[in-house]
């Protein structure tokens, strides 16, 4: 991998669940999560995945992860392709990409001890000497912010953001160079968010971690992005640097997405886009641009033929919009 190169490279991605039916089990139809989408992700930086519920953001991470094996597409870690991989060569490679999850609940396992959990991870990978992984444990926690007394409790005994924080730790113990953070901190308090930000973004700091932070809420992402692509229904709408995201968006859904963020400031006045309708099935997703049946601007061209992802020119670089009218719609405040 060259200086420039990429640390991931995701191309032409396609994740489809088969849908069975019949007498005989057949599959009859896909759920189409995750419908040709390409993006890079650089060394060092946080690109954010954003958008409603059943955009396909999840099933991103997870594709990536090999959670999920990709129906189509290419992901090369390190310039190594990630889809191909046996899966002995698969469980050597995860060292370097970790998951934290959503649910701090459900996420460790009731049984086992912090210390269980965490020697865990290093059991699997063997990186670490079996008469050291204890001692490991208990700077892993002291990384996260728990105190090292708490290391022989069980699950049960922590708090909400306590139990992330453990998570975290779980996710460093192999020194991966890539963290997916599917949607870490929704379920936690504002309080406890701002917490997990502000930790996620130390330990970026002192580790030279790369991330890609899967959320639905924008003003989280606000916080920890350095680039952003926005998803809909399987498909990337926008993708752009964070302060050209937030200041000049161009495709229509990032602005109802961005109107829709709470202002506490009463002197700022900002016009709510609503979004009619509900979100499209992903088994039959409309044709043309996917968000014509709900996008307040749609014309017939976008109801025939599909925008493609491209590069906005007079925006900063890297600014990509799918959208037949982009540059053209109204700014809004």
């Amino acid at each position: 991998m060259t200086a420039t190169q990429p640390l991931l490279q995701v191309k032409n991605l396609k994740q489809y669940f088969p849908i069975k039916g019949g007498f005989f089990g057949a599959t009859v139809n896909h759920v189409k999560a995750v419908d040709d989408i390409s993006f890079d992700v650089h060394e060092g930086e946080t690109v954010s995945i954003v958008g409603e519920s059943g955009c396909g953001k999840s099933t991103t991470g997870r594709s990536i992860l090999r959670l999920e094996h990709p129906t189509a597409g290419e992901v090369r870690f390190q310039d190594r392709d990630m889809v191909s991989l046996t899966r002995s060569e698969l469980r050597r490679t995860r060292k370097d990409l970790q998951i934290i999850f959503q649910d701090p609940y459900a996420s460790i396992n009731p049984r086992q001890t912090v210390a269980d959990v965490l020697m865990e991870a290093l059991d699997i990978q063997n990186i670490v000497p079996r008469a050291q992984r204890r001692e490991r444990a208990l700077s892993l926690l002291e990384t996260v912010g728990l105190g090292t007394y708490q290391i022989d409790r069980y699950p049960h005994e922590f708090s909400g953001g306590q139990r992330q924080r453990i998570g975290i730790a779980r996710a460093l113990a192999v020194n991966p160079k890539l963290i997916i953070c599917d949607e870490a901190v929704s379920a936690l308090d504002v309080s406890i968010q701002a917490q997990i930000l502000n930790l996620l973004k130390q330990l970026q700091r002192d580790f030279k971690l790369t991330y890609i932070f899967i959320s639905h809420d924008l003003g989280v992402v606000r916080h920890i992005s350095d680039r952003i692509i926005v998803m809909y229904l399987g498909k990337i709408v926008e993708i752009a640097d964070k302060k050209s995201l937030f200041e000049q968006p161009q495709h229509p859904y990032t602005q109802a997405l961005l109107s829709s963020i709470p202002t506490y400031d009463p002197k700022t006045k900002t016009e709510r886009i609503p979004l009619r309708g509900e979100i499209p099935s992903p088994i039959d997703p409309p044709q043309g641009c996917r968000f014509h049946t709900r996008c307040p601007y749609a014309q017939e061209l976008c109801r025939e033929e599909e925008p493609q992802l491209l590069p906005m020119e007079n925006l900063q670089a890297g600014h990509e919009t799918a959208c037949h009218f982009a540059g053209e719609l109204p700014e809004r405040n």
